[in-house]
C-alpha cells in the first residue's frame, strides 16, 4: 500500500514538474544600435546622409585651406614690411572666417536634423517590431529585452543574443 501511495505521489510530482518546467519563461536580448546600423547601413537616406556630410566637409576643407593659405600671405607681407597689404588680408581672413563658421554652424544642424529624422524612422521600426515577433515567436521566446537599457539586464547568457538572427530575418 505504501508503495502504491509513494508510487502515486512520484508520479503526481513528475507529472506537476513536467508541467511547471513547460511554463519556464524563455527570453532574448536584442542589440538594438547593432540591428539598426545593418538596417540603414545600405539605405538610400543614409547614403545621401553620408554623401552630403562628405560634401559638407570637403568644402569645410578648402575653405579652411584658402583662409591658411592667407594667413600665410600676411604673414609673408609682414615680414617683408608691407604693412597695407597685411591689413587688407587681414580683413579678408577675418571675412572668410566669419564665413566658414556659419557655414560650418548650418551644415551641422541640416546634418543633425537628417541624422534625427533617420532615427526616428517609423518603418524601421514597425518593421523591427514585426521582425521581433517572428523571431521570438520562432525560437520560443516570451521577452525580448534590448541591450541598449543596460540598467534593465543585468546579466545575460550570450545563448539568448538574438540580436543575428534579427539581421538576417530583416534580410541584411
Amino acid at each position: 500500500m505504501y508503495k502504491k501511495l509513494f508510487f502515486t505521489a512520484v508520479c503526481f510530482f513528475l507529472v506537476a514538474f513536467s508541467a511547471a518546467a513547460q511554463q519556464i519563461t524563455r527570453f532574448g536580448v536584442v542589440d538594438t544600435s547593432r540591428v539598426y546600423q545593418a538596417y540603414f547601413r545600405n539605405s538610400a537616406p543614409v547614403r545621401n546622409y553620408e554623401t552630403k556630410k562628405a560634401a559638407f566637409q570637403n568644402e569645410i576643407n578648402r575653405r579652411t585651406e584658402e583662409i591658411q593659405k592667407l594667413q600665410q600671405q600676411k604673414v609673408d607681407y609682414e615680414s617683408s614690411g608691407n604693412e597695407s597689404a597685411a591689413f587688407r588680408l587681414e580683413s579678408e581672413i577675418t571675412k572668410k572666417t566669419d564665413s566658414l563658421t556659419e557655414y560650418t554652424n548650418a551644415k551641422n544642424i541640416e546634418l543633425e536634423s537628417l541624422k534625427k529624422s533617420l532615427q526616428n524612422s517609423d518603418a524601421f521600426y514597425k518593421k523591427l517590431y514585426s521582425t521581433l515577433e517572428r523571431v521570438a515567436e520562432s525560437e520560443g521566446l516570451s521577452m525580448i529585452m534590448s541591450l541598449q537599457q543596460a540598467n534593465a539586464v543585468l546579466w545575460y547568457s550570450s545563448s539568448v543574443d538574438i540580436t543575428d538572427k534579427v539581421i538576417n530575418a530583416l534580410g541584411l
